[in-house]
């Protein structure tokens, strides 16, 4: 049975929503479920469960608080539930390692603790987001490398290649270089030389996308660096809490005046865009490049996406992410 490994003590709404969400994963996913956290707590909230579902508890005395860096907190908590979690992918008692938690931590531990496979230079963070029905894409880096190199860019372009093709089953991925113009003189000095070096690739480039391109379904596959990465997630997790609160509205509105509110969302085509741009559907990114399935969750997760991110962790680790990239040999 795979073992998922999910960090109970972070996230705003740990250890309760996260305990939930590993709950649900357990029955849904048929995983075994490894908790890391406050043993005593995680005993109270998940104790009638332990035998069902296959669920366990690794204690976890020290927590990485989001607002800490990340490297002197790992150097002086080193019985953190980040630490400890990274450390049972590293062992092999885990198969993958979910955190809703500090991601500088996360992101630090996974570089240190696990490494990079070998030939890739800059593990990146690779998200997927829905901007078209039923026409997911993957944004690469969305977060992991704030300043980039052309080659990096380029790097990023392989690791999501193969990510799209076994989690998301797209054959031959459309990648498409993030910037302001859909000529290849367009950019500035990194997206120009990026181009370059994406050209030469064996890839199925399909050269620069601009913004408006996200929403249009042109490329399976949002190349771009983690500042500019990051920014653009978050926009749209902003943007799909407002339609996720606009729908919630109109439904009010609806029973109050007896309207048929949900067919008019589903008319204009509000209902599906709000899911597609919940960040709760895939529940995280994943860091691709270290020698380990880890799943990175947003700070505000609560027990829907914790659940979906153990599914997308398990998703990771059947796939073989990371000896596909190690056998890729593009280094």
């Amino acid at each position: 049975m795979m073992k998922i490994a999910v960090d109970a003590d972070g996230g705003e709404y740990a250890p309760h929503e996260i305990v939930k969400g590993a709950i649900k994963a357990a029955q849904e996913y048929k995983a075994d479920i490894i908790l890391v956290g406050k043993k005593t707590v995680l005993h109270v909230l998940a104790g009638r469960y332990l035998n069902k579902l296959g669920i366990s508890i690794i204690p976890a005395s020290q927590t990485i608080g989001f607002h800490e860096h990340p490297m002197e907190a790992l150097r002086s908590k080193p019985k953190s539930s980040i630490a400890i979690g990274i450390n049972l992918v590293k062992e092999g008692r885990a198969q993958a390692f979910v955190s809703a938690g500090n991601t500088g931590a996360v992101l630090c531990a996974a570089l240190f603790n696990l490494g990079k496979i070998a030939g890739v230079e800059r593990p990146a963070l690779a998200s997927i987001v829905k901007l078209v029905p039923l026409s997911p894409a993957l944004l690469i880096d969305a977060g992991a490398n704030a300043d980039c190199r052309p080659s990096h860019l380029a790097e990023f372009a392989q690791l999501g290649n193969i990510y799209a093709q076994r989690i998301l089953g797209i054959e031959s991925p459309r990648i498409g270089l993030l910037s302001n113009g859909e000529e290849e003189t367009k950019g500035n000095r990194l997206t120009q030389e990026s181009h370059q070096l994406l050209k030469k690739t064996s890839l199925n480039f399909i050269g620069n996308i601009e913004g408006y391109d996200m929403v249009n379904g042109t490329a399976d596959v949002i190349v771009t660096d983690g500042f500019t990465g990051n920014i653009i997630l978050k926009t749209v997790e902003g943007l799909g809490d407002s339609l996720i609160k606009l729908r919630q509205v109109g439904h009010a509105v609806s029973s109050a005046y007896h309207l048929r509110g949900r067919a008019l969302l589903a008319d204009v085509g509000l209902g599906s865009l709000a899911q597609g741009m919940d960040y709760r559907e895939y529940g995280g990114a994943c860091l691709l490049g270290v020698k380990g399935n880890i799943i990175v969750s947003h700070g505000r997760s609560q027990a829907k996406a914790i659940k979906n991110a153990i599914g997308l962790a398990k998703r990771t680790a059947e796939q073989n992410i990371c000896q596909l990239i190690a056998e890729a040999g593009y280094g």
